[in-house]
C-alpha cells in the first residue's frame, strides 16, 4: 500500500468522543511506508492521557486488519493543551470577554436554543453585560427569537459588529442569511465560520458570552472547545431515555476536553392543565435521575408553556416577562442566579 492508501484507512479513527477522524483535524503528521511495513507519526494535544491511549489503540486496530500491511510502528506525541482548550475558569481567549458557558445537547428537539435564549436574557437581568453566539450554523433560531432581522456591518478592524436586542450583542448565521436559505457548507467551512463568530466578532467587554451550540459532537463542537477557553457547559434534555442517552454523550464530550459541567437542565418536563394538574408528557424525572447519577447540579426543570414557545416566535424571550406572572421566567431567573459565574 502507498501513503495515500494508508491516509484513507486512518479516515476510519475518529477522535475520541467525536465524529471527525484524526487525518482531517491534522493530527497525522507523518506517514511512512517501507516495504510492508507502516509507521504514523501522530501529534496530538491533550490533557486527558485517555485521548492518545485510544488513538493508539485504534490506529493499530485500522491498520492491523489490512491485508497486505505487515509491522505497524505508531508514534503518540503528547504536547499540553493550550489554555484555550483547558477549560479554566476566568481565562477566555476573547478579549474582552470574562466568562464563556457552553449551552449543548447531544439530541436536537430538547428546546437548548429557547434555553440559551432565556439564560441569556435572565443573566442580562442581574446586571451583567451579556452576549449570545448561535453557534448552530446549520439550523440558526436566534435571530428569531430575538425578534430582529438586522444585517451586521463590519468596523474599521473588518470585525463583525454584532446586532443588539434586548439588551443583549447577538451573532447568528442567521443574521447573514435569507430567510429561506439554507446552509450548505462542509466541516472545514462550518469550521472557519465558527472561529469567525468567535474570534472576529467585536464583542467588547461582557461578563458572560453565551454560546448555543448545535445537537450533537461534532465538528463545530470540538472547534469551539480548541479555540476559546470556555468556563462551563449547561446540558439540556428533556426527560425521556431517548433524549438522556445523548445528553450523556455531550458530558462525556465535555469531560474528554476538561471542561466543567455547571449543571443539567429538564426541558419541556410537563405540561400543567388548567386544571393544575401536571402531565408529564415525555415521562417523569428523567433529568432528576439523570443528574443524580452523573453527579452533577439539576439547575432547573422547565415545563412545557405555551408563552414560551409564542414568545420564541415572537422575538420576546419568555425571560423578559416578570418572574411574578410566568413561572417559566422564574425558573430561568432562579436558575442563573445559582450558577456558579455568577
Amino acid at each position: 500500500m502507498n501513503i495515500e492508501q494508508i491516509k484513507e484507512v486512518l479516515k476510519q479513527v475518529k477522535y475520541p468522543g467525536f465524529s471527525r477522524d484524526i487525518l482531517s483535524f491534522g493530527l497525522v503528521k507523518v506517514v511512512e511506508v517501507e516495504g510492508a511495513d507502516v509507521t504514523v507519526k501522530i501529534e496530538v494535544a491533550t490533557r486527558d492521557a485517555k485521548i492518545p491511549e485510544q488513538i493508539f489503540k485504534d490506529v493499530h486496530a485500522v491498520l492491523g486488519g489490512v491485508v497486505g500491511i505487515g509491522t505497524v510502528k505508531v508514534d503518540v506525541n503528547v504536547k499540553d493543551a493550550p489554555e484555550a482548550a483547558s477549560g479554566g475558569v476566568g481565562k477566555s481567549s476573547i478579549p474582552g470577554v470574562k466568562r464563556i458557558i457552553a449551552i449543548a445537547s447531544g439530541k436536537g428537539g430538547v428546546g437548548k436554543s429557547t434555553v440559551s435564549a432565556n439564560i441569556a436574557v435572565a443573566l442580562s437581568k442581574r446586571g451583567l453585560k451579556v452576549g449570545l453566539c448561535d453557534c448552530d450554523l446549520y439550523g440558526p433560531s436566534i435571530a428569531q427569537m430575538f425578534g430582529t432581522t438586522e444585517r451586521p456591518d463590519a468596523n474599521e478592524h473588518d470585525e463583525i459588529i454584532p446586532i443588539e436586542a434586548h439588551g443583549l450583542k447577538l451573532m447568528s448565521m442567521g443574521f447573514l442569511l435569507e430567510d429561506k436559505s439554507p446552509v450548505i457548507v462542509r466541516g472545514p467551512m462550518a469550521t472557519r465560520y465558527t472561529q469567525q463568530f468567535l474570534r472576529q466578532v467585536a464583542w467588547g467587554e461582557l461578563d458572560v458570552l453565551v454560546l448555543d451550540l448545535p445537537p450533537g459532537t461534532g465538528d463545530i463542537q470540538l472547534t469551539i472547545v480548541q479555540t476559546v477557553s470556555v468556563d462551563g457547559a449547561v446540558i439540556v434534555t428533556t426527560p425521556q431515555e431517548v433524549a438522556l442517552i445523548d445528553a450523556r454523550k455531550a458530558v462525556a464530550m465535555f469531560a474528554k476536553v476538561n471542561i466543567p459541567i455547571l449543571g443539567l437542565i429538564e426541558n419541556m418536563a410537563w405540561f400543567e392543565g388548567d386544571d393544575g394538574k401536571r402531565y408529564y408528557l415525555f415521562g417523569e424525572e428523567g433529568g432528576v435521575r439523570e443528574a443524580a447519577d452523573m453527579n452533577v447540579p439539576l439547575l432547573a426543570q422547565i415545563p412545557i408553556d405555551i408563552p414560551t414557545g409564542r414568545g420564541g416566535d415572537d422575538g420576546v424571550p419568555i425571560a423578559l416577562t416578570d418572574p411574578a406572572k410566568s413561572k417559566v421566567s422564574a425558573a430561568f431567573h432562579q436558575m442563573v442566579a445559582g450558577l456558579v459565574i455568577c
